[in-house]
């Protein structure tokens, strides 16, 4: 087996990765299996049935071999002791959930997502220890989980049985245990993720973070149950010793794309009609929503994020979908998740406050408490896709305060407090709150949202499912059409492609021009000149001109352009605008009111509190207390609103602690001095 490893590693492709550790002072050797197998089958079956021995003989074959390639092999091996041999591209890979007693002490391959990583912890491989009687050390290669100290001493003139171990004399290396769970994709139907501890050490360690999809390539191992008092219970646990640790392609980083993808992407990214690409291969078979399709694609690709001395702006984009049922909302949610390097798709009405952000949970193995990534953590650097977010609980959904502004997760339980990075896009989609979306109504009444959500979103779109002759007649064709087929629309790029091109244009970060500040200032001011009169709402304010910066740059990111241009900025206020003439509207005074999604109340209902409130003072002079039908009817005679607007703002009043009630019929305004 030695003699056949190191054959191998004699070969052109093997001697030049050897001479590479030595040039680059990596510590492993990166060994395809293939390569193994197309080399020698027996060498192959080996490293999967016997791969402690296979391993320990392809260590000492690639040290030998570097004694041979290496300038200062002596010097590399006083650093790093030998070569690790990292095989990778095992020919079949386990199921995580088809783990058994069949697969214990062999050579597996696992896929999965990481949900959970420790601290890196020290460990110990050769202990020392000194015997008290005597002073002689005793040294032991250490296996299993606890340490294995000496019966008695070595010096047989002195037997003593009593030792301390002596750190200094010890040799250490670094290890760390990670938690892998089934990635969703893989999950079969009806079934609940499984999960494994997998063992790291070395130069694994802090190679991958939670929510990185992985391949690990690892020896499965037993661990024993003990129960106090009582022993070791016949069934054991599983857990996996990690040779190899590698990203999938769901999690790509920009170093990961090839020279020929780097091509195909400049390419493309110098297309004029780029943008309408992209936008065309967001879910094909989803007829039109262009521009919905166009404020996900902003979500993908996101904007810049600053750190100035004194705060620091978000570069991610969030984006909300108002919906009637049936527009393909949550296939739109899908299948952005599945576009996005790094993508975690979710329900609300399933999420809970610790499912999103992170939980705290106890160590089985070693005891205490630790944390446990959630979705928007799971999603840190990409997207978060959240279906029906209106019917999530009040107190789960005001976790994502904090995620959608700060972009942190902040968590103090349990012991443990920390702040977790969480730059995670939210792309969510509501319900309305009674089936279909009423333009008579303001967005707040129409989805159970607050406002300190609804204000947090960049971009809210309304799709309503109004018939409309022509336009039902495409759709129809194009939904027969993909039925008649049974084959998805072909995407202009390609899914995999897609993610790559956007997984790169995260290393682009383009500043705004002269032309694009001019732009989006002139709409700016603008739209804040229809605000100029006393009787006239509030158009538009600062958070929306800081989205229109991040939208302003992402479409400029689409392109891989190191500047925001004035086209990039018009795109921005295209989108800007049309959202704002969908929701952030006072449907009664039918004018651009920001304050409907900032505070929930429109101006024309501020106008309404105000003159019920005088009323309600007025009558307090004369009589000390406001009985609520004369209020009503003098507010109705006199003003002319009715009777049920005059119920519900005395209603949102008494919630806001405006107003209360002493007795049922009578109404007094509060001393809030």
């Amino acid at each position: 087996m030695y003699e056949g490893f190191l054959s191998l590693f004699k070969e052109q492709r093997y001697r030049e990765r050897i001479q590479l550790l030595g040039i680059r002072g990596f510590s492993s050797l990166t060994v395809d299996f293939l390569d193994v197998a197309a080399y020698s089958g027996e060498l192959a079956d080996a490293l999967i049935s016997q791969p402690d021995v296979a391993l320990e003989q392809a260590s000492a074959a690639a040290t030998e071999q570097l004694n041979v390639e290496a300038y200062d092999a002596a010097g590399w091996l006083r650093r790093h002791g030998r070569v690790r041999v990292r095989v990778v591209n095992l020919a079949d890979s386990t199921r995580l959930r088809e783990l058994g007693a069949a697969h214990i002490g062999r050579l597996v391959s696992l896929s999965g997502i990481v949900v959970r990583q420790t601290p890196v912890r020290p460990l110990v491989m050769e202990a020392a220890f000194r015997c008290r009687r005597c002073g002689g050390v005793t040294r032991i290669q250490q296996h299993g989980v606890f340490l294995q100290a000496p019966h008695e001493c070595v010096d047989p003139s002195c037997r003593g049985h009593v030792f301390d171990f002596c750190e200094a004399d010890s040799s250490f290396i670094d290890s760390q245990e990670l938690r892998l769970q089934e990635s969703p994709d893989e999950l079969p139907p009806g079934e609940i993720p499984r999960s494994l501890s997998v063992h790291v050490t070395e130069d694994l360690v802090n190679k991958v973070r939670p929510g990185d999809r992985v391949i690990v390539v690892g020896v499965v191992r037993t661990v024993a149950s003990r129960v106090p008092k009582a022993g070791v219970l016949r069934a054991f646990q599983l857990t996996v010793e990690a040779n190899s640790v590698m990203l999938r392609n769901e999690t790509l980083e920009p170093g990961d794309i090839t020279f020929e993808e780097k091509q195909r992407i400049l390419e493309l990214a110098a297309r004029p009609d780029i943008h309408k690409l992209i936008v065309d291969s967001i879910a094909p078979s989803i007829y039109g929503y262009e521009h919905v399709k166009m404020a996900a694609a902003c979500c993908l690709f996101g904007g810049v994020s600053k750190t100035l001395d004194d705060i620091k702006t978000r570069g991610e984009v969030n984006v909300l979908l108002v919906g009637d049922p049936g527009v393909a909302k949550s296939q739109l949610l899908r299948r952005v998740s599945e576009i996005a390097p790094r993508g975690i798709c979710t329900s609300g009405r399933g999420s809970t406050a610790a499912g999103l952000t992170a939980a705290v949970v106890r160590n089985e193995k070693e005891g205490g408490m630790v944390l446990e990534a959630g979705a928007v953590v799971l999603a840190d650097r990409g997207i978060a896709c959240i279906d029906e977010i209106d019917k999530m609980r009040e107190d789960d959904r005001v976790a994502l305060h904090e995620v959608m502004e700060q972009h942190t997760v902040s968590i103090a339980k349990g012991g443990i407090v920390a702040t977790l990075n969480a730059h995670t896009s939210i792309f969510a989609a509501a319900n309305p709150l009674f089936g279909r979306y009423d333009e008579k109504h303001s967005i707040t009444d129409n989805i159970p949202l607050p406002v300190t959500i609804l204000s947090r979103f960049d971009l809210i779109f309304v799709i309503r499912d109004v018939p409309e002759k022509e336009r039902d007649t495409k759709l129809s064709s194009h939904v027969l059409s993909i039925h008649k087929k049974s084959t998805a629309e072909a995407a202009p790029i390609p899914s995999a492609l897609l993610k790559k091109y956007i997984a790169y244009s995260k290393e682009v970060n383009p500043k705004l021009t002269e032309e694009a500040v001019a732009k989006l200032q002139s709409f700016y001011l603008e739209m804040r000149g229809l605000s100029e009169k006393d009787d006239m709402p509030v158009a538009i304010t600062v958070r929306q001109l800081e989205s229109l910066v991040r939208l302003a740059e992402a479409h400029a990111r689409m392109a891989l352009r190191s500047e925001v241009t004035a086209e990039d900025a018009e795109a921005a206020i295209s989108l800007m605008r049309r959202s704002l003439n969908q929701v952030g509207v006072d449907v009664e005074a039918g004018k651009l009111d920001i304050d409907t999604i900032m505070t929930g109340k429109p101006k024309s209902s501020r106008d309404k509190a105000s003159i019920i409130l005088g009323e309600i003072e007025n009558i307090e002079k004369q009589a000390g207390v406001v009985d609520k039908e004369y209020l009503l009817d003098i507010v109705e005679k006199s003003y002319g609103i009715t009777r049920g607007e005059i119920e519900k703002i005395l209603e949102q009043l008494q919630r806001s602690g405006t107003i209360y009630t002493p007795r049922e019929g009578l109404i007094r305004k509060a001393n809030l001095s």
